[in-house]
């Protein structure tokens, strides 16, 4: 018997402890289950370009004439050159 036809069998009939169409449907529903992969818990979204794209960050270093630097993304044409004077980047940085 399918699973279907159980289901469209009366519960009074299922239910009787003794009956061998309830062994059955707890048979069947238990391989159903085993046949199912488990549950896995979601993992959060991974951050997108979108989430993080202009979010504004405290500038970490200072040039000489007050041009500030976050420290993201390509070193400004500013400081490419002090550090090719011979400077240090950490003399430029904002404490």
């Amino acid at each position: 018997m399918s699973v279907d036809a159980l289901f469209k069998t009366p519960r009074r009939r299922i239910q009787n402890p003794r009956s061998p169409r309830l062994n059955l449907a707890r048979s069947a529903i238990a391989f159903d289950r085993a046949a199912r992969p488990a549950a896995k818990t979601p993992r959060p979204a991974a951050r997108t370009q979108e989430q993080t794209e202009g979010k504004k960050v405290a500038p970490k270093y200072r040039g000489p004439k007050g041009a500030t630097w976050a420290g993201r993304g390509l070193k400004p044409k500013w400081l490419v050159a002090e550090i090719k004077k011979g400077k240090k980047l950490e003399s430029f940085a904002i404490k």
